[in-house]
This record gives structure tokens, sequence and C-alpha cells, in this order.
């Protein structure tokens, strides 16, 4: 992999666990959240490489 792929790649994931945490972030102060857990789900496209790939997990609320 040459490095000008490498180094979007990295720039594009950042910006996605950047701004996924602060949107859940701001979804679990918007909710009375202590106590439970809830099931996450990332769905990752590319177009034109017929790429999805699929990221399940869970996210406990606030204490």
């Amino acid at each position: 992999m040459d490095e000008e792929f490498n180094m979007s790649m990295r720039k594009f994931l950042k910006q996605v666990g950047v701004t996924s945490q602060q949107a859940i972030e701001q979804a679990m102060r918007d909710h009375d959240t202590a106590g439970k857990v809830y099931n996450a789900k990332v769905v990752l496209t590319i177009d034109g490489v017929d790429l999805e790939h699929v990221v399940t997990g869970q996210i406990k609320g606030q204490a």
C-alpha cells in the first residue's frame, strides 16, 4: 500500500472515530442511560469497491 492511500485512510478513520464519539456522548447526555446497555452497530460502505463492513458491539450507559 502506498503512503498517500495509507494517510487518506487514517484521516478518514480518525474523522469517523472522533465524530462518532461526539455523537454517542451527546445522545447519552440527552437520555437517562444509567445502568442500561445499548446495542450499537456501524455499517461502513465504500462505493465502487462493493465493500460493506459491519461492526457491532455494546455501549454501557453513564453512571
